[in-house]
């Protein structure tokens, strides 16, 4: 529960709307009851068909004829009993003399509510009636006017808090280093900042809207009840701790269920991201039955755990119906035994200091009537708050990963352009048992074009991602300058780096875009000339809408070889001193290579050049190849030769 009051806390930053809707939340629940309590005068009208002043003097008369009463049979009992010995006729003295200061206490209100009917009320009955209609359609209308204005301004909370929570996901997601952003997944990330965060939202929504108003509504009716009998209240909520047992371990299951149900929600965004991101490896592979069939199994557990969700949901509508007809039925037994027996007292034990009258009784009724809804209505909004508890715990402890790759406190500086890049006595496992790389030193001069060569799995990549800081090594160090990247700010560490690998990742937007993502400020003159280079010009002028084309998810529009030309004019637009190329020509064609050989043997002047290859063509413009094979470096020093 403590992320969902985290989430509840970080509501109160708008504790002025809050304050409103709690304000409107009050409102409606005092018009709830007003209404309730507007039966009376309609009943007492329609039963003795008199305006309520007339009741009012009529209630100021029987109050002074039982006053008279109860002082004639306190004179009866001094009369007979004048030393006060019997104990039985003292008691009932006492007992008469508190009837008579409940009384007194009567006639005092009615004095004071006579003017107030005389003035302002119908002097008659269908006047009263009428005038109390009127009254109650305008108290619905303020009711549902404070209802919707909560409504609103609880939803308006909801959504900012769920836009932050998003918005704080999406931010740790981005920064977070690859080795713990790949232990969550992107279907992890997906489903939280999508689906679980929406149910964050509701449940706060339905805290601050309904778990508030509900219970403002049930205790102004509970009120109006005790204010009526106090003692039959309480009666009539002798049922109460058994329903609140039963909602608690029922609360207790469907927070289980809500937590099982995110779980395999992950596992279901998981099989659909993969495969729809694989589309045409599964067709190649004639995989539609599989996926299909991992798809259906992986619903399957999904809607079994939701049906066992809706079988719970279902249970608290009547536990809680169960306490609110229990209320009533309680309260009807007694109270038409009281009634019409014209009794206080049931099996000797008082329920009223004076005999119920039918109309009080009715109110009391509806009273209780009108907090049993509002009890029903909490069924819902517990579902909701358990359902945004859950949430809250999986969205906060995202939320709260901590990044292992970060920019130190006070990085220190490099100057620009760097002069040497060194590797020193660098290790790295990525599991803490195989070595990737071992006891790697090197140093790079500015300038100078590395190549980078070795079999499939030798370290290669893996070099690259040292260089970027995308992982610290697990032994050694590299350093810039003789500064450690670990010492560096990240910003200035990769804003210093243009990276191509043969994955190619291109965004759903124009050509104009994607291209411009290496520089943002850029005109649009230098991104046509950073094409150029890259020679994708040649085929973004031939489309449709050229550099304002939209290339599709994944740059589905584009040829393997197209794509990687717009990732490289993107590395070149950025301009860096360090260009890491990583297969950046793979599915190029011959001709076209030649080409962007060339440019590159130009554009590598003045900056430091790293490129993994298989292709010897591409050796040819490096000063120096490394082979990397099972974690260890050799060094070749080659003669440098212009492509082209």
């Amino acid at each position: 529960m403590q992320p969902f009051v985290r989430a509840l806390r970080d509501g109160l930053r708008y504790w002025h709307l809050l304050l409103l809707a709690l304000a409107c939340s009050a409102g409606s629940a005092f018009l709830w009851g007003m209404n309730i309590a507007a039966l009376f005068p309609i009943i007492e009208v329609t039963l003795h068909g008199k305006s309520l002043s007339e009741w009012n003097l009529e209630r100021n008369v029987q109050s002074a004829a039982a006053i008279a009463k109860f002082e004639a049979r306190i004179g009866e009992i001094e009369a007979s009993d004048p030393q006060a010995e019997d104990l039985a006729l003292q008691t009932e003295k006492d007992a008469l003399g508190a009837k008579i200061s409940l009384e007194q206490a009567h006639q005092v209100s009615t004095a004071r509510m006579q003017p107030i009917f005389e003035r302002y009320l119908p002097s008659k009955p269908f006047g009263t009636i009428i005038l109390v209609a009127v009254m109650i359609t305008l108290a619905t209308l303020g009711k549902h006017l404070f209802g919707v204005t909560n409504t609103f301004l609880v939803g308006y909370v909801s959504a900012r808090i769920g836009r932050d929570i998003r918005s704080r996901l999406f931010d740790r997601a981005i920064t977070l280093d690859r080795r713990s952003f790949q232990n969550t997944g992107t279907a992890g990330y997906a489903t939280n900042i999508t689906s679980v965060a929406d149910g964050l939202a509701g449940g706060i929504a339905n805290f601050y809207g309904g778990a508030v108003t509900e219970p403002l509504k049930i205790l102004v009716c509970l009120g109006g009840a005790w204010f009526i009998a106090w003692r039959l209240t309480l009666c009539s909520l002798l049922i109460a701790p058994v329903v609140a047992i039963l909602i608690t371990w029922l609360n207790r299951r469907i927070k289980t269920l809500a937590r099982t149900s995110l779980e395999r929600s992950v596992g279901m965004y998981h099989v659909i991201l993969e495969t729809l991101s694989n589309h045409l490896t599964v067709q190649a592979f004639t995989m539609e039955d599989f996926e299909r069939e991992r798809f259906q199994k992986s619903t399957g557990f999904m809607m079994k755990h939701s049906m066992t969700a809706t079988f719970f949901h279902s249970l608290t509508g009547p536990i809680t119906e169960l306490l609110g007809m229990g209320m009533i039925c309680t309260s009807i037994v007694v109270g038409s035994y009281l009634v019409m027996n014209q009794q206080t007292h049931v099996l000797g034990i008082r329920m009223v200091d004076r005999p119920l009258s039918v109309s009080s009784l009715m109110v009391f009724f509806g009273m209780l009537i009108g907090a049993s809804d509002p009890v029903r209505k909490l069924s819902g909004i517990i579902m909701a708050i358990n359902t945004g508890s859950v949430a809250a715990k999986s969205l906060y402890g995202m939320i709260d990963a901590q990044t292992k790759i970060e920019s130190p406190a006070e990085p220190r500086e490099v100057p620009r352009p760097h002069r040497t890049i060194e590797l020193r006595d660098v290790s790295f496992s990525y599991d803490g048992k195989q070595t990737v790389l071992n006891h790697v030193s090197e140093t790079f001069q500015f300038g100078q074009c590395i190549a980078i060569v070795g079999p499939n799995g030798g370290g290669k990549s893996t070099l690259v991602n040292l260089l970027c800081r995308f992982y610290d090594p697990t032994e050694g160090q590299v350093l810039m300058d003789g500064v450690p990247l670990t010492e560096m700010s990240l910003k200035d560490l990769r804003g210093r780096i243009s990276l191509v690998t043969q994955h190619t990742e291109i965004f759903d937007e124009s050509v104009m875009f994607n291209i411009r993502y290496g520089r943002l400020d850029a005109t649009d003159e230098e991104v046509i000339d950073a094409a150029r280079k890259a020679y994708a010009d040649t085929f973004v002028s031939n489309m449709p809408d050229k550099y304002e084309t939209i290339v599709g998810p994944g740059g589905q529009r584009l040829s393997g070889g197209q794509r990687q030309r717009i990732v490289l004019a993107r590395a070149l637009l950025r301009n860096p001193e360090i260009l890491i190329l990583d297969e950046a020509t793979s599915q190029i064609d011959v001709e076209s290579e030649e080409l962007i050989h060339a440019a590159l043997s130009e554009f590598a002047k003045n900056r430091t050049v790293f490129m993994i290859t298989h292709r010897e063509s591409t050796l040819a413009l490096a000063d120096q190849v490394l082979e990397i094979r099972h974690g260890n470096m050799k060094r070749f020093a080659v003669e440098r030769k212009k492509a082209g």
